[in-house]
């Protein structure tokens, strides 16, 4: 079975990050406190509908002793998309003002907004086959249920994709069953609490290394053992199943000053 490796490397402080080729989408929660620097390399920003308020209200929230106007021309989306029934009608013409590609998508009510902006991240030519982006979302976590499993539910709908989910708190990845995976931890950054949960279908057999409860082709399904509340040994986890598994583990909370770029 092919190996698929996993890394956080995008967490990383400015100058100690790896070449990683991301795209970055900011949905209409909280913005967590390293935004800033995942911004600073994605090859391509989207907000999602009312995730450009986001921007505009809380990242001159980091940036104290800078003018908001500075901090607002600086972090410019490339791209809004979405419903458009949460954007603030002054957020939208403010972004227009700076060429912001705007699409309105109202006509379509059966998909999300995360949904709409994965689709224009694959299509798009920065997301070439020989070497695919990434996508990093934030705010995707906290808020109304609803919402976090329609996130959840785009994590499955793409397994071909690579996703993470991301709060201040934590991180969310699929691990598709057509895979043995690999996931290398920056303990400075993540850790130590972790789970694995299945998606889709329970989970007959799931063997893990790397954890302080490991599983041995161990059964999982809901109304049984579900691995959470689970702790990270060592910095390479391995993971492999019969299912499509969620991964999530804590993110350490952060110094600000060494992650926000100053000037």
């Amino acid at each position: 079975m092919e190996v698929m490796s996993h890394s956080s490397s995008f967490l990383l402080p400015a100058g100690e990050t790896s070449a990683k080729r991301y795209a970055l989408i900011v949905l209409n929660q909280n913005i967590p406190c390293f935004t800033p620097l995942l911004w600073e390399h994605a090859k391509l920003r989207l907000c999602a509908d009312g995730g450009a308020n986001r921007i505009y209200d809380e990242l001159p929230l980091f940036f104290p002793r800078e003018d908001a106007l500075l901090i607002r021309n600086r972090y410019k989306p490339d791209v809004i998309k979405g419903d458009m029934d949460s954007i603030r009608p002054d957020v939208l013409r403010f972004y227009l003002s700076l060429g912001t590609k705007v699409i309105d998508e109202s006509h379509d009510q059966d998909t999300t907004d995360l949904d709409k902006c994965i689709l224009f991240i694959r299509d798009s030519p920065l997301n070439q086959e020989s070497s695919k982006l990434q996508i990093l979302a934030t705010g995707a976590l906290g808020g109304r249920f609803d919402h976090e499993a329609g996130n959840l539910n785009v994590l499955y709908r793409y397994p071909d994709t690579r996703i993470t989910l991301l709060s201040d708190d934590c991180l969310i990845q699929l691990l598709p069953k057509t895979h043995r995976h690999e996931i290398h931890i920056q303990p400075s950054l993540l850790g130590p609490h972790c789970g694995l949960i299945p998606i889709g279908a329970p989970s007959a057999k799931t063997t893990t290394t790397g954890l302080q409860w490991d599983l041995t082709d161990t059964e999982m399904r809901f109304g049984g053992l579900v691995s959470t509340s689970n702790l990270v040994k060592g910095e390479k986890i391995t993971v492999e199943s019969d299912s499509d598994l969620l991964w999530t583990i804590s993110i350490k909370k952060q110094d600000p000053n060494k992650t926000l770029r100053s000037g």
